[in-house]
């Protein structure tokens, strides 16, 4: 059994920075694509960014582009979102979730961790 479990939200200024994680058990960690999505109140669940392991391929939305990382340890099966130049827009619950190909779409992805809240104060 897949479970994704994530880790590291919180409140921040805006301006700071946090780091999520999200550990992957049950399926080997290199052969799949890992996403961030997030969704803010009354508002759709939008992708945030993505990365192949075995290509170390990535996606950025162009909302946190040049302010976001996303990055993993193969050792630890866990893969991570540096979160840096934090803007209120950005709080939302943020879900990691696995795919068998790097996508901006939510419909490829088919194992969700169960979302952590980032909540950035201006």
């Amino acid at each position: 059994q897949v479970q994704l479990i994530e880790s590291g939200g919180g409140l921040v200024q805006a301006g700071g920075s946090l780091r999520l994680s999200c550990a992957v058990s049950g399926r080997t960690f290199s052969n799949y694509a890992m996403g961030w999505f997030r969704q803010a109140p009354g508002k759709e669940r939008e992708f945030v960014a993505a990365i192949t392991w075995h290509s170390g391929r990535q996606n950025y939305a162009d909302s946190v582009k040049g302010r976001f990382t996303i990055s993993g340890d193969n050792a630890k099966s866990t893969g991570y979102l540096q979160m840096n130049s934090l803007k209120p827009e950005d709080t939302a619950v943020y879900f990691c979730a696995v795919a068998n190909v790097i996508s901006f779409l939510r419909d490829a992805y088919d194992y969700w961790g169960q979302g952590a809240q980032v909540t950035v104060a201006s």
